[in-house]
């Protein structure tokens, strides 16, 4: 009879791998210590540990850069697929205690806008998974932070990722149905003049809508400003101002005749949303139910069948 038993062979100190993991696939000690709220210092002594251990140098550093050695890639991306396999052993393992709860990260401003609002449709079809939405703003490892699914928006460049295009973007000036009246409507962009722009963090700002329109003479960095999204929608609403629409973010709030479009000038997005995971999470029940829910709402979004909220 075989042994069951026999050892794995000679593994590294299994403590370093998370800190070499993230600083692979950052290419850098710092960001990776503030991905893992550890000091810069303690990434580069968990690294040159792991070096030491299995006797091979995994990076060439230079003042204020690292990169791989040709030794340092497939091992990064073997110990990412290693960490990944083992995230997902353990969510398995520990899916019975924790009450199957889906951890899903994404922006303040998709959360509040698009993604709450639609949550009860996949509550009703899905009741013995509870979701838990996280808009801290960090960036999801899926390593160590209980991230499940990540809504991101971006370039869909995410290596070890399984990743998947959701919906493209585009940008365009949004106001209370009120504005369009009186001696100072709304007609065209140069009215923009005597209003108030609403900005908040947005990669496109006001200043990139104007100029691609070609209007002059309208301050891009006075009104009011927030940090949340959802803040800015809402004082458009209330006929605060006039805001920069995104076309999922304000798609219920056109409908529903709450926000209008005063021009139809369009920039598009140079970004578009996607649905972010690890690829071994797929296998988790409440993973594939959440990813086959959301595209499907995403289908009937861009079809105009929803349900009406």
């Amino acid at each position: 009879m075989p042994d069951v038993t026999a050892s794995p062979g000679k593994l590294p100190p299994l403590t370093t791998l998370p800190c070499f993991e993230a600083a692979a696939r950052l290419r850098s000690f710092t960001k990776a210590a503030e991905e893992l709220h550890l000091t810069p210092g303690a990434i580069s002594r968990a690294v040159k540990h792991l070096e030491e251990q299995i006797g091979v140098q995994l990076f060439e550093r230079a003042t204020r850069s690292v990169r791989l050695t040709e030794t340092g890639e497939p091992y990064a991306k073997a110990v990412r697929e290693m960490l990944g396999q083992l995230a997902a052993a353990t969510a398995a393992a520990t899916a019975r205690q924790s009450g199957s709860t889906l951890n899903v990260s994404t922006s303040d401003g998709f959360a509040g806008r698009w993604l709450v609002p639609r949550l009860y449709r996949f509550h009703r079809a899905n009741g013995d998974v509870d979701v838990r939405v996280s808009t801290t703003g960090r960036l999801a490892n899926f390593h160590g932070d209980g991230i499940d699914v990540a809504i991101r928006y971006g370039q869909g460049n995410y290596p070890g990722l399984t990743t998947e295009w959701l919906a493209d973007e585009e940008v365009f000036p949004v106001c209370s149905p009120g504005l369009l009246k009186g001696p100072r409507a709304l007609r065209n962009p140069a009215d923009l003049r005597h209003h108030t722009l609403i900005r908040d963090g947005y990669p496109i700002a006001w200043a990139d809508w104007l100029s691609a329109v070609g209007i002059e003479g309208v301050n891009p960095r006075a009104g009011l400003t927030f940090d949340s999204y959802t803040f800015a929608v809402q004082a458009a609403v209330q006929g605060e101002g006039v805001a920069l629409g995104r076309t999922m973010l304000v798609a219920d709030d056109l409908a529903a005749g709450r926000l209008v479009r005063p021009f139809k000038q369009t920039l598009k997005a140079y970004s578009s949303f996607y649905l972010v995971y690890p690829p071994e999470a797929i296998h988790q029940r409440k993973v594939k139910a959440f990813r086959d829910w959301l595209l499907a709402e995403m289908r009937d979004s861009d079809s105009g069948s929803a349900e009406d909220l």
